[in-house]
């Protein structure tokens, strides 16, 4: 087994990751980025085709480098991947591709992360695996009938991966209305789950430019875990789903989607919905979304809730062991583009004031014995 020794392990190359980098190599403190796709912005690539960003271009860019696109435009996924492998060159972060970490534990006083035949010590590990790396389906999803086409929204790529006859898209939040509208054009489209809120104004449009303004200001500087109203309204906010943004009701009507209640689960291999209609659909897709994993992190540093105990991502029981990009680490934006960068920093300036301390200890200890 191959043994490394690094001042900092960066768990994750997407936009989090990166930007930790970034505010580490600015204080010139060594680090790796680890990361378990094989290209740096993969985990965009690998999104389906057609997916264009919600955050407009000027509010998606990460510290030091400016997106190459009009203000208010909304990148491609690819232009968006390419441009964090251009950052990540740019600022020659150092990422590590194709290396999945499978465990990190703690030995004689260092974190040890195991990455297949590779093992990583270090003194600080920033985990940047982000708030959705696992896709969620109902438990019942493997009662379906083989010959109905299936797989969760993470894998759909273009209608050429379903077959002939109707689709079913289950879950009506912001994946499921898109790839309704997309889908629409070759299928015939059935959509379920609840209507949802939606954003009051045409997505892109001018009138979206203010109100776009006011929602990152208060997901940003007010709806922040260091003050009770935060704290309320970030328990609010996370109680409800998000809202429709690009495509909104008046377009799946417009589109000729049909909508049906949700689906409980299976009958005779089919979909069934709570209104006790079965479905006889040749294509399903699980638009349910993502869940954090954190299996792999054999440390006491969690609660009751499977999330970590963190104070604006520092981890106070696990000294050196910092959490990027989950939902609500510090502010609501913590998970969203807009919000990464000052997470990022503060986490970096923390390692830096852990590693001057560390950097003292032996000369006070060589006092003491003088």
């Amino acid at each position: 087994m191959r043994r490394t020794r690094v001042e900092t392990v960066i768990v994750g190359g997407g936009q989090a990751g990166l930007t930790a980098g970034y505010y580490l190599a600015k204080r010139a403190l060594p680090f790796v980025i680890l990361d378990a796709n094989e290209r740096v912005g993969d985990a965009w690539r690998n999104r389906w085709d057609s997916l264009r960003l919600f955050t407009p271009a000027h509010f998606s860019r990460l510290p030091g480098k400016r997106l190459d696109l009009p203000n208010w435009s909304f990148a491609t996924k690819d232009e968006m991947a390419d441009y964090l492998e251009a950052y990540a060159r740019e600022f020659d972060l150092g990422v590590r591709s194709g290396v999945r970490v499978d465990r990190l534990e703690k030995a004689d006083g260092r974190f040890v992360l195991s990455a297949g035949e590779e093992r990583y010590e270090a003194e600080n590990v920033v985990v940047a695996t982000g708030a959705h790396e696992l896709p969620k389906t109902p438990a019942f999803a493997g009662e379906l009938d083989a010959r109905i086409v299936q797989f969760h929204s993470s894998a759909y790529r273009n209608p050429g991966q379903l077959q002939e006859g109707d689709v079913l898209l289950v879950g009506a939040g912001n994946s499921g209305a898109e790839l309704a509208v997309e889908l629409q054009r070759s299928h015939r489209v059935l959509l379920a789950g609840p209507k949802i809120s939606e954003i009051p104004v045409p997505h892109g449009s001018l009138r979206f430019r203010p109100g776009f303004r006011v929602f990152r200001f208060i997901g940003h500087r007010v709806v922040k875990r260091s003050t009770r109203l935060g704290r309320r309204l970030g328990a609010k906010l996370l109680s409800e789903p998000d809202p429709l943004i690009r495509t909104r009701s008046k377009d799946l009507a417009a589109a000729g989607i049909e909508r049906v209640p949700r689906v409980t689960g299976i009958a005779d291999g089919r979909p069934a919905l709570e209104d006790g209609r079965v479905l006889d659909v040749a294509n399903v897709i699980w638009c349910t979304g993502y869940r954090t994993n954190f299996d792999w992190i054999d440390l006491p540093v969690f609660d009751e809730t499977g999330a970590p105990r963190q104070d604006r991502g520092v981890v106070l029981s696990e000294p050196g062991l910092y959490f990027l990009g989950l939902v609500f680490l510090h502010s609501f934006s913590s998970d969203a583009l807009p919000g990464r960068g000052r997470d990022a920093a503060y986490v970096a300036k923390h390692i830096a004031s852990r590693q001057r301390h560390q950097a003292k200890e032996p000369s006070r200890a060589a006092l003491a014995t003088a």
